[in-house]
């Protein structure tokens, strides 16, 4: 498996993506997101947007990562806390590599989930 996607799962967990290197300069960002969808071209584009996204540390509670040629998907549900208030977020991103770093990523996000939208969505799979 890819150091550079290590390296960007580990900044996701902490926090820390201003500081990680895990992206070619020419990198491309394919983001899907409720009701968007847009791009991000250039490993500092990226680290702007992400560093939004992945602002507080928090934890995979699920994570599987999946070898596809030329990278992997990976796929996550990470939970955080944000103002005292826990949050979820489901993701999958399939990450091509080049130089061992990430070349793209094409990500699909479900949203932020707030505890109180977390309780109502475990209560509709009853």
């Amino acid at each position: 498996m890819s150091s550079a996607i290590e390296k960007f799962l580990t900044a996701v967990e902490s926090a820390a993506i201003l500081e990680c290197d895990a992206w070619a300069q020419d990198c491309v960002l394919d983001a899907t997101v409720p009701n968007w969808r847009f791009h991000r071209r250039g490993a500092d584009a990226i680290r702007r947007e992400y560093s939004r996204w992945f602002a507080d540390p928090g934890h995979f509670e699920h994570l599987r990562r999946c070898p596809v040629e030329g990278g992997e998907v990976v796929q996550y549900l990470l939970s955080w806390t944000e103002q005292g208030v826990p949050h979820a977020a489901h993701h999958m991103h399939l990450l091509k590599v080049r130089d061992d770093h990430i070349l793209s990523d094409t990500v699909l996000c479900g949203g932020r989930w707030t505890a109180a939208l977390l309780a109502e969505m475990e209560a509709a799979d009853e």
